[in-house]
């Protein structure tokens, strides 16, 4: 009997919105497309679109389509954005809000078999979630209910900014209630630097149980090949051999 294939895989949620989490997954895919693997990131819910040529696009959709080494180059599977990210909504707002003003409904189910499509033939998959890790996406379930039913380890995306130790663990204990292992966290300076940035960062490393793979400073550009310059992901490419 054969091997089953099991991805590489991280579900990347945030302490907030707007915090670097579309930055530090294209930064993970770009370490991983380095590493020689065939990576792809996911986006199952995206809400806030612009028609170019025709088509809807999403910003952070287009920036882990940007850095996936699986699909964009040759799409030879045929599997498209589709299975990247099953929901765009025209709306920048709440995921469930968006979904209801375009008569939609979020479906777990739909993200699941999506997801299961990439984990077929990928090597390494990033899955971003959206907003912070309690995002309502439909009238019974939320981001965490899809990070648990995925059952993928937990990167932590920190908004370094003040309030963030108080989200950062609230966040980390939403998680371990949920039964998901926090594999490791990034603190990102994504409005400007903070201050006291280390005496944070070190308060946070004190109370998380699980390793920092960096801290991004404000970045003028935000290019994934420079944010992965601050990161140590050797923690997380272990888990693959």
């Amino acid at each position: 009997m054969s091997a089953v294939h099991e991805p590489l895989a991280f579900f990347v949620t945030g302490t907030d919105t707007e915090i670097g989490k579309t930055l530090v997954s294209c930064a993970l895919l770009y370490t991983m497309g380095q590493q020689g693997w065939k990576c792809t990131g996911m986006k199952p819910v995206a809400a806030g679109a612009t028609e170019q040529d025709g088509v809807w696009r999403n910003d952070d959709v287009e920036a882990l389509k940007a850095v996936s080494n699986l699909l964009w180059e040759n799409d030879a599977a045929g599997l498209g954005t589709r299975a990247v990210n099953p929901y765009l909504f025209k709306l920048p707002a709440a995921p469930h809000i968006a979904a209801a003003r375009e008569g939609r409904d979020i479906e777990l189910a739909v993200i699941l078999a999506s997801y299961q499509r990439l984990a077929d033939i990928a090597e390494a998959i990033i899955v971003e979630g959206v907003g912070g890790f309690r995002v309502p996406l439909n009238a019974g379930h939320d981001s965490a209910d899809l990070a648990q039913q995925l059952n993928l380890p937990v990167i932590l995306v920190v908004g370094m900014r003040l309030g963030c130790i108080n989200q950062a663990l609230l966040s980390a204990e939403a998680i371990a209630a949920r039964g998901l292992r926090l594999a490791g966290w990034v603190a990102n300076c994504a409005q400007n630097e903070m201050a006291f940035l280390q005496e944070n960062c070190q308060a946070l490393r004190d109370r998380l149980n699980a390793p920092l793979l960096g801290c991004i400073p404000y970045l003028d550009t935000p290019e994934p090949a420079v944010a992965a310059t601050y990161l140590d992901l050797t923690v997380l490419l272990e888990e693959k051999s």
